[in-house]
């Protein structure tokens, strides 16, 4: 199971100024409690303070955690990232991964997208993506400006069209976690489930914990 936190300072209780010191704690924090992926969607920042936030990410984080770069490749190609995560907005999987391939990039750098149907998820994998992350599979605000709930059921149809890895995004929680999975999602990616959590390692042991039942 892949466990992926996505990044949200603002959703963080703290100034302005005080919100890169916390959200670099955090991810700290996460990383340390085995979380495989931390998605930094910061997508107000400019690409110096992105890739600034990029580096001391990448710095903190233990070997074995991968760092992921929400829509910047240009920032995620220079700072050491592991990979970038395309929206749908963002520039096309396949003309990434051919800019990656003519720069002799290697096969660990990560693309991934984020897709809200079946069928764009299935056309994220015929481009070339190495991974999908779909939802919002239950109500949740953050994902509301982008696509209404999905439900499991959608979800399950994703995962058995796919053949590359299927993400569940989208108010998870650790109630209804073990529905994705079991919908055959292969991990699970959120923000406030890691996030907002005071135990961020007890949250991770659970979710592992679910596949095994």
């Amino acid at each position: 199971m892949t466990l992926c936190y996505v990044t949200d300072r603002k959703g963080l209780a703290a100034t302005a100024d005080e919100q890169i010191h916390l959200l670099l704690q955090k991810i700290e924090e996460v990383a340390l409690a085995h979380t495989d992926w931390i998605q930094i969607r910061e997508k107000d920042l400019n690409g110096r303070e992105l890739g600034e936030l990029v580096r001391e990410a990448r710095r903190r984080a233990p070997v074995g955690c991968r760092i992921l770069v929400n829509d910047r490749l240009d920032v995620g190609c220079t700072t050491g990232a592991d990979g970038v995560h395309l929206g749908e907005q963002s520039l096309p999987v396949a003309d990434v991964k051919r800019f990656l391939r003519e720069q002799k990039r290697g096969l660990d750098f990560l693309v991934g997208a984020s897709r809200h149907s079946p069928d764009a998820a299935l056309e994220a994998q015929r481009a070339g993506a190495d991974y999908v992350i779909f939802g919002p599979v239950f109500a949740t605000p953050s994902k509301a400006p982008y696509a209404a709930p999905q439900g499991v059921p959608r979800l399950a149809q994703v995962c058995e069209k796919l053949t590359i890895p299927v993400m569940a995004i989208g108010g998870i929680t650790l109630a209804n976690a073990r529905e994705c999975l079991h919908a055959g999602a292969a991990g699970i990616a959120a923000i406030r489930l890691f996030q907002d959590a005071e135990d961020v390692a007890a949250v991770v042991h659970a979710l592992r914990s679910q596949r095994r039942r």
